[in-house]
Order: structure tokens, then C-alpha cells, then sequence
């Protein structure tokens, strides 16, 4: 049976490395940016719209990608230098978001310019999120994957807690034009900071520690792709390469019954958080009456908690997670129940903060645990796996939600929220039972 992570966390052993103290920068300053795009971007759609069914197309927009993308995403990563994969999807997105910043500055942005710029991001982020993940079981020591996990939550929510602070102040000063800008330089930063994570380049197929069932047929291939000598046979060798990778991705996680289970509950809240945006900025303009100021308030909370759960999660000890797992799983489900009944902002925002500590704690003990079972070479492609589960539960959520609100209103939205983290439980508690 897999082992979990050790119980403590060395706080000082992680923060040493200098390539992981890249990583948590390059981590703060991405998700700074694009939480101010995603909470403006919606607004914007609302405020011009005043439809929520518009703000789920945004959703469904940036989620779309992750339906396709990570089937070969999953493969590239599992075969190319994963940081210097992040940082070309960095120099991308952020070339594409500056585009629309300048054209909503010259005053000529169209909805459709917003939904263009949001599949071209959420194309980069189907195979982003995987590499970095990825990337972390790199640069962090086998016996420290808790605190690695915590600590990059701790960035990511750091960065979103700080635009869920400023994001509703600087659109009322600065407008969606302003929002982009800021989003798009911090795209360019963050890829600085993962091209100094490390020197050299590393190919991840180095670290295989037993032989590969499809090997000989794939590396055949391969040496035909790098000589060039016969761009037909070539070509058809990647294919084959491809394929095979593929296949031996999907064979391993029909072997691993615990990381399906880890995945499958991981991905349902995953789903939960993204699509649950097409409500909350219902609930602070219909219910709560807060404006942008108020939505920004919602966001920062929820990113409090985060980090407060993420600190929480990493010290602790290794007999009570996966019980904490289940428990917080079953608080998203009772809490998004309540959620639209609390119609005040202080009581809102407080809700908020259980949710974002529940999604920490329920993260960084699914992901550690990941990282434990899943060897570096397969952890591509179970992350890609996990991301088109998370895509088609989260296209699925988005659309639903945005016609229930708009149709029956958001009581009924919160609750088929409710129902998502229900199916989340009952898989949290099937991955318990398998770790026993």
C-alpha cells in the first residue's frame, strides 16, 4: 500500500532553495494577475450584460481548452524540460492579454475581444497548472512534498488575496483596460522567475527508475525524429511516441485505484472553485448589493482562508489528513448550501473564508499524496488526467449554473454546488478507505 508524506514540515529545508524560492514568486505575481483578470473580466461581462448565463460563457470559454489540450499537454510534459514549457506558456498569454488591454484602452473592446483573450489564456492554463505541478515534485525533496505543496498554495493564494483586495478598487479607478495591463506584465514576470528556478535543461524521461513498457519502440522513433533524415517517418514515429505515452498513462491510472480516487475528489472541487464564479459575482451585485468593492472583499476572503489552511495543512500530522480530507470536503457541501441565506457582506466574506480553507486543506493533502504514489515520470499525464476531468465537470457546472440562476435563481444554483461537493465527499471518503 502507498505512503503518505512525513509528518513534519522543514519550512527552512524548502525555503533554502533558491529554485523554489523562484517558483513561490513566479507562483504569487501569475496568480496576482490572473485573479484580477478573472473577478474584472467577470464583472465587466455582468455590468455590461446583466446576464449570468454571459458570465458562465466566460467560464466555459477558459475551461473549454482543457477538454483537448491536456491529451497531448500531458505527453509534452512527461518528455520536455517542464520549466522552460512554463515559461513559453507565460510569454503567450501575456503577448495576447497586453493585445486586449491595448484595445480596450483605445476604447474599441467588444465582449467578443474578452472571450477571445479567455480561451487563448485558459489554452495555456489547461497544460500551465499541470507542468508547474509537475515541476514542484522536481525541485522538492521527496520527504518535504507537504510543505512544497503548502508553500506554493500559500503563493498562489497570497497572490489572490491581494487582487481580491485591490481588484474591485483599481476597476473603479483604472477600468477593465487597467485590470489587463497589470495582468499581462505579470505574465512576463512570473516567466523571469521560472527561467531562474534552475540552469540547464532537463528532460524528465532521465528520472525513470525501471524500464517502460512502449521504451524501445518510442525511443526507435525518437532517434528517427532527430534525423531528420526522412521528415515522413519521423513524423510518423512522434505520432506512435505520442500514442504510446499516452496509452501508458491511462493503463497506469486504471492500475491505481487510490489515485483515481484522490483525482476524481480533487478535480470535482477544482470544478467547484472556477465555476462557482458565475454565482458569486451574482451574489455580491443581487443579494448583497456590494458592487465590485464587495466582490473584492468575497475574493480576498476566500484567498485568506486559503493561505490559512494551507499553513494548517502542511504541520498536519499524517493520522488525521485524510479524516480532515473527508471533513472538508463535507464543509464545501453544507456551506454552499447556506451560502445564498447569508445576505450581509461580513457574514458572506466569512463563508468565503471557510471555503477557501477547506479547498487548501483538501489540495494540499490530495496533491502531496500524488506526489508520493505517482512516479515523476507518469505525474504529466496523471495531472493532465485530472485536468480534463476537472474541465468537463467544470463545463458542465458552468453552463448549469449560469441558466439556473438566471432561471431559477441562486438559492437553486448554490445547491447544485452543494450536490458537486457532495460527489466530492463520497469520493474523498473512498480514498480514504483505500489508504487504510
Amino acid at each position: 500500500m502507498a505512503t503518505t508524506t512525513a509528518n513534519t514540515v522543514d519550512w527552512k529545508l524548502i525555503w533554502a532553495q533558491r529554485g523554489f524560492r523562484y517558483f513561490f514568486l513566479a507562483m504569487f505575481v501569475s496568480l496576482f494577475g490572473s485573479g484580477m483578470n478573472f473577478a474584472g473580466v467577470s464583472w465587466y461581462i455582468l455590468s455590461a450584460t446583466h446576464s449570468t448565463v454571459k458570465v458562465s460563457l466566460q467560464v466555459i470559454v477558459v475551461t473549454l481548452p482543457g477538454l483537448f489540450v491536456p491529451f497531448l499537454g500531458g505527453v509534452l510534459i512527461d518528455r520536455l524540460d517542464r520549466r522552460y514549457l512554463g515559461v513559453l506558456l507565460d510569454i503567450v498569454r501575456g503577448f495576447f492579454v497586453l493585445a486586449t488591454a491595448y484595445i480596450a484602452w483605445r476604447g474599441h473592446l467588444q465582449l467578443w475581444h474578452l472571450y477571445a483573450m479567455t480561451l487563448i489564456t485558459g489554452t495555456g492554463s489547461a497544460m500551465y497548472w499541470a507542468t508547474v505541478n509537475a515541476l514542484v515534485q522536481e525541485v522538492i525533496p521527496p520527504s518535504q512534498f507537504t510543505g512544497g505543496n503548502a508553500a506554493v498554495l500559500v503563493g498562489v493564494q497570497s497572490g489572490l488575496l491581494i487582487a481580491g483586495s485591490f481588484v474591485g478598487f483599481l476597476y473603479d479607478s483604472a477600468g477593465i483596460k487597467g485590470i489587463l495591463a497589470i495582468d499581462g506584465a505579470t505574465y512576463f514576470v512570473s516567466a523571469y522567475c521560472l527561467y531562474r528556478v534552475r540552469r540547464g535543461y532537463v528532460s524528465p524521461r532521465e528520472s525513470q527508475k525501471y524500464p517502460r513498457k512502449y521504451s524501445e519502440a518510442t525511443e526507435a522513433t525518437a532517434e528517427a525524429l532527430e534525423t531528420g533524415g526522412n521528415p515522413e517517418v519521423a513524423e510518423a514515429g512522434l505520432s506512435l511516441a505520442i500514442y504510446a505515452d499516452m496509452k501508458e498513462g491511462f493503463a497506469y491510472l486504471k492500475q491505481q485505484p487510490l489515485v483515481l480516487a484522490l483525482g476524481i475528489t480533487h478535480a470535482i472541487m477544482m470544478a467547484g472553485v472556477v465555476s462557482a464564479n458565475v454565482v458569486l459575482v451574482a451574489l455580491a451585485n443581487d443579494i448583497l448589493h456590494a458592487g465590485p468593492r464587495g466582490l473584492g472583499f468575497l475574493e480576498a476572503g476566500w484567498a485568506t482562508g486559503a493561505i490559512v489552511g494551507g499553513l494548517i495543512a502542511s504541520q498536519l500530522p499524517q493520522a488525521v489528513r485524510m479524516p480532515l480530507y473527508v471533513a472538508a470536503c463535507a464543509g464545501l457541501a453544507v456551506g454552499h448550501l447556506a451560502t445564498p441565506f447569508v445576505a450581509f457582506l461580513v457574514g458572506a466574506v466569512m463563508m468565503q473564508i471557510l471555503f477557501g480553507f477547506c479547498r487548501a486543506l483538501g489540495g494540499v493533502v490530495a496533491q502531496s499524496s500524488l506526489m508520493t504514489i505517482v512516479p515523476r515520470h507518469f505525474m504529466g499525464r496523471t495531472q493532465s488526467a485530472m485536468a480534463i476531468l476537472t474541465t468537463v465537470v467544470q463545463l458542465f457546472m458552468s453552463f448549469s449554473l449560469g441558466w439556473v440562476a438566471q432561471g431559477a435563481g441562486l438559492i437553486v444554483a448554490y445547491a447544485l454546488l452543494a450536490v458537486l461537493y457532495t460527489g466530492a465527499t463520497v469520493s474523498a471518503i473512498r480514498a480514504r478507505q483505500l489508504l487504510r
